[in-house]
């Protein structure tokens, strides 16, 4: 049994009702050494096969490393997800 649907807006898409925030896996928690791409992208895989599809990131995650992890993690799962993503930053150097 995967996790309960709901419709998120009025347009009749449906996403679980339990998201995954992403931020943690590339930004803001602990140092870059410390994070596992491979371990991210299991759990990635895993919050998919227990019925998560509503994943949330933001560009300035890393900056852009968050989507681009995303990106590679799904690889072959895209439709069977809703991203979620912010924009807008500046980033400047």
């Amino acid at each position: 049994m995967g996790l309960k649907k709901r419709k998120l807006g009025r347009q009749g898409l449906e996403v679980s009702e339990i998201g995954l925030g992403c931020m943690g896996m590339s930004a803001s928690y602990g140092t870059p050494e410390e994070r596992d791409e491979r371990e991210s992208i299991a759990t990635l895989h895993r919050a998919i096969e227990l019925g998560c599809t509503f994943l949330d990131t933001a560009e300035v995650y890393g900056p852009y490393t968050n989507e681009e992890l995303l990106g590679r993690a799904l690889q072959g799962r895209r439709d069977q997800v809703t991203l979620a993503t912010k924009f807008g930053f500046r980033i400047e150097n």
